[in-house]
């Protein structure tokens, strides 16, 4: 059983796909990153102080033990209250839309250099040109003149 695991490990698919997952959720963080802390608050900005996270709509009667502010969608949250996040679900949303351009710029490119790199490569490996009549008659002449001077 190990050595069927280790080639299964070896196979060069998985070991790509681990690369990507690993890569996939350093690019998420790095989008996430991206949204939050560049994106919003511009948004924010630009609208007089507009924040999706505050856009929620609380669902059920908040704890008596409770002591922060009745505004505050984290804090309420982590107190247990039940509430319809639909601001934070805005934001969840733009990060993916974010992401997903992203991926798409980064493919795109990618698939620009492939295809430059296979016209390259096909006109490298073209059929060369046939040769001019001129060009071949030429040689011919060439040819029956060095067997003339050979001879003599």
């Amino acid at each position: 059983m190990w050595k069927e695991f280790r080639t299964f490990i070896a196979r060069g698919n998985v070991l790509d796909l681990a690369v990507g997952v690993i890569i996939g959720a350093a690019f998420g963080t790095i989008t996430k990153s991206l949204t939050d802390d560049l994106i919003m608050p511009l948004v924010g900005w630009a609208f007089g102080g507009f924040d999706f996270s505050s856009y929620f709509i609380r669902l059920g009667p908040i704890p008596a033990s409770y002591a922060g502010s009745p505004d505050n969608y984290a804090a309420l949250k982590a107190a247990g209250v039940p509430l319809f996040g639909f601001g934070q679900f805005t934001t969840v949303v733009i990060n993916f839309l974010i992401l997903a351009f992203m991926v798409f710029l980064l493919v795109r490119g990618v698939n620009r250099a492939i295809r430059v790199v296979e016209h390259e490569k096909a006109a490298g490996d073209a059929a060369p040109v046939p040769e001019p009549e001129e060009v071949k008659l030429l040689r011919e002449i060439r040819d029956a003149l060095k067997q003339r001077n050979d001879a003599a």
